[in-house]
């Protein structure tokens, strides 16, 4: 049976900002206790009517555990002035507070509420202030009573306020009347939750915003796991079995959604395929952009390449391969050009001649790149300037319909003769309808990657669908250059994508594998490496230059637990650093962390110039540089001068990241990369994910583990396929022309 308590928290003790999970101090007059549970503004001096039981804590003793909370308003002057000095409404502080009590006693909040306007009594206060305190206090006690319903669904006090931010009044309506709107509006709220909270609601299990957001949901899976598009009887045998509804009535909630406009359904080589909207008209809008560039005469240069490249290499002291110098040749003749290879086939050297050969020639060029840290590297080998496609592409985010949106597109094109784009693996299918709806006709576009990568995080597998569709004219470049060709690195890079074996711990190598076959063995070896033996090995190197890489993020080896380990040995707790606890995680001032979703709103701003910016994307590396435990904020600094604060909104955003996966890796250069070697599921320890993560590494990788399962990544070539219609698109446009 539950018992009700009447308490004021008077010390705060531990808060999970995610959940609102709170451990706190209370008292009631008669009696001091700990309570725990969850409360969405655990603020000292708040006053709280709490539902729940006495339970004995092994640890901590006697303690409240609730379940359910109410906010309880203060009625003596003490309490108001307390309630009122705690920050609860914007516009007022202790002064403020103390000077309004002084002037209404026991009736402050019911001047607040019923007249506000008599707040211009209190010197300092004028008609707009006093319209702000009235507000603010009117929206707290709105958001106090509409938390006090969701809390009945298990929703956080996080996504709580999300969710007042979104609905504001009508929060609790739209909620019964369809719960899996929020699945469109609030970010973290997905298909089980809301269907959860339906179901709590009473909500039918035919009823048709429920099956047309569980097709929805199902599809946005596959969204998830790269494909584009779903096989639509797979699609149907999903959602019925999720849904727990007949085949027909998903079908028929199919239907309707196609009739909606909100999916299509089209057929590829016999086979149906079922889109979300946006990926469709993408696929269709790429292709047609496509054979517009192809068609298109592009501005002629004066530059005699043959001579340029002779004057390169004699320059440089090099001497290119024939299909190098075909290559860059045919990035200044053709619309549009596809040059892939893997390391050491002297792709940098390439860019960096077309670059020169159309400057030269008088052509206005673009350089881009899908990460910060690829077009950083471009910037630094090249000396012409690279930017992200979001930031050529002038993004921004629309707070209105919470869309991502480009100020360059057709209405408003780039205005350059020539864009060259690198590391094209990684870029996917709405990033790159986004690019060539900005393109004129007439701009020459360049495409330059490896295309045994592992494909872009997002859906569709461009660089791939581009090359083997054969409607491009596409280079494929396979000799090492010959400066790359004392790099082991490189050469077994290239042997490990041939299905070759790689040949490791040799004289003078920078290619090592530290032979162990138990994980718990692993682990130490790895964080041994990473925090003593690599940097007192190689001068100039710190901990913070080694990036350990893993195929998963769960188990003894995967990236959480590497981060827990290693954090512990490289950053541990000390009384002279803050820490920020969240959830099972646990942030220190000096740790490496990583974005881990665009985050297109977030502002930043630099210590040098202050100037400020928006924007921080998914894989870009930082360093926490401070925590503020009263404001209950995060900063971190990316790129060594972007300042970005995190607050309890979006701490979900960032995680620890001495270690990663390899598919985070993408676009990124390490100086040294660590990597264990160990039983991984099949679909994971694949020889293009050891090739990608092998590339990763620029002075030096080392493998830890075993020999027999390094053999078996390199023997399993087995690629996830992706389902994508790009390649079949551009395969029949190919065959018209």
């Amino acid at each position: 049976m539950n018992e009700e308590i009447r308490v004021k928290l008077t010390e705060i003790r531990f808060r999970n900002e995610e959940n609102g999970y709170t451990v706190a101090y209370a008292e009631n007059g008669d009696y001091e206790c700990t309570v725990v549970g969850t409360l969405p503004a655990a603020v000292k001096g708040r006053l709280f009517a709490l539902r729940g039981k006495w339970t004995n804590h092994p640890r901590f003793g006697e303690q409240f555990s609730f379940s359910e909370f109410e906010e309880l308003l203060p009625e003596t002057e003490d309490g108001i002035l307390e309630f009122l000095s705690s920050g609860v409404l914007r516009n007022v502080g202790p002064k403020t507070a103390h000077a309004i009590v002084s002037r209404f006693g026991d009736s402050t909040l019911r001047v607040i509420e019923e007249s506000p306007g008599r707040l211009t009594e209190v010197a300092g206060i004028g008609p707009k202030k006093a319209a702000a305190i009235a507000e603010a206090y009117a929206l707290q006690k709105e958001f106090a009573e509409i938390s006090l319903f969701l809390q009945k669904f298990d929703i956080s006090p996080a996504h709580a306020m999300r969710l007042y931010r979104q609905y504001g009044s009508n929060t609790l309506e739209l909620l019964k009347e369809n719960p899996y709107q929020m699945i469109a509006d609030i970010r973290g709220i997905g298909f089980k939750k809301a269907d959860a909270i339906a179901t709590k609601l009473g909500l039918a299990k035919n009823d048709s915003f429920r099956i047309e957001s569980g097709i929805k949901y199902v599809l946005g899976s596959y969204i998830g796991e790269g494909h584009t598009f779903a096989e639509k009887q797979d699609l149907l045998e999903k959602a019925a079995e999720l849904l727990d509804v007949s085949r027909e009535e998903a079908e028929s909630s199919l239907v309707d959604l196609t009739f909606a406009g909100q999916i299509q359904i089209d057929s590829l080589n016999g086979l149906e395929a079922v889109y979300l909207l946006p990926y469709y008209k993408a696929e269709q809008n790429i292709c047609a952009r496509l054979a517009m560039l192809a068609e298109a005469r592009p501005k002629m240069i004066d530059t005699d390449m043959s001579s340029m490249i002779t004057g390169m290499e004699l320059k440089k002291g090099i001497e290119l391969s024939e299909k190098q110098k075909r290559a860059i040749t045919a990035a200044v003749a053709n619309s549009v050009c596809i040059i892939t290879g893997g390391p050491g086939t002297g792709k940098t050297t390439i860019i960096n001649a077309i670059i020169d050969g159309m400057t030269t020639g008088g052509l206005n060029v673009a350089i881009a790149a899908p990460t910060g840290r690829a077009a950083k590297r471009i910037s630094e080998t090249s000396g012409y300037f690279a930017s992200t496609i979001h930031r050529l592409l002038e993004y921004s985010y629309s707070e209105e319909d919470e869309n991502l949106q480009f100020g360059r597109n057709a209405e408003n094109p780039l205005e350059y003769d020539a864009v060259i784009i690198d590391e094209a693996s990684m870029i996917d299918l709405l990033l790159m309808n986004a690019l060539l709806n900005a393109l004129r006709p007439g701009t020459r576009l360049v495409l330059v990657g490896d295309a045994d990568q592992l494909p872009s995080v997002g859906a569709g597998n461009v660089l791939r669908d581009l090359i083997d569709s054969e409607f491009l004219y596409a280079e494929k470049l396979t000799e090492i250059f010959r400066q790359a060709e004392s790099s082991m690195i490189v050469v077994n890079a290239h042997s490990i994508n041939r299905g070759e074996y790689p040949q490791y711990n040799t004289k003078d190598t920078d290619f090592f594998l530290q032979r162990c076959d138990d994980e718990r063995k692993m682990l130490e070896i790895i964080k041994d490496l990473v925090s003593r033996r690599l940097p007192g090995h190689y001068e100039g190197i710190t901990s913070r230059d080694i990036q350990v890489l893993t195929p998963v993020k769960r188990n003894t080896l995967g990236a959480m637990n590497l981060n827990a380990e290693l954090q512990e040995i490289l950053n541990p707790p000390r009384p002279d650093i803050k820490e920020k606890r969240i959830g099972n995680r646990v942030f220190r001032e000096g740790d490496k962390v990583m974005q881990i979703k665009n985050d297109y709103q977030i502002g930043w701003r630099r210590k040098r110039d202050f100037s400020e910016g928006e924007g921080i994307f998914n894989g870009d590396l930082g360093v926490v540089d401070s925590i503020d435990t009263e404001a209950n904020t995060i900063t971190v600094v990316f790129d060594e001068d972007r300042f970005v604060q995190y607050d309890y909104t979006n701490f979900e955003e960032i995680e620890l990241a001495y270690a990663i996966t390899v598919h985070k890796s993408q676009g990124s250069e390490f100086p040294i990369v660590v990597m264990p070697i160990s039983w991984f599921p099949p679909m994971l320890a694949t020889r293009n994910l050891l090739y990608t993560a092998v590339t990763r590494g620029k002075q030096v990788v080392v493998l830890v583990g075993s020999e027999k399962r390094l053999c078996e990544m390199v023997d399993n070539n087995q690629i996830t396929q992706r389902n994508s219609g790009l390649r079949i698109r551009l395969e029949a446009l190919r065959d018209l022309s």
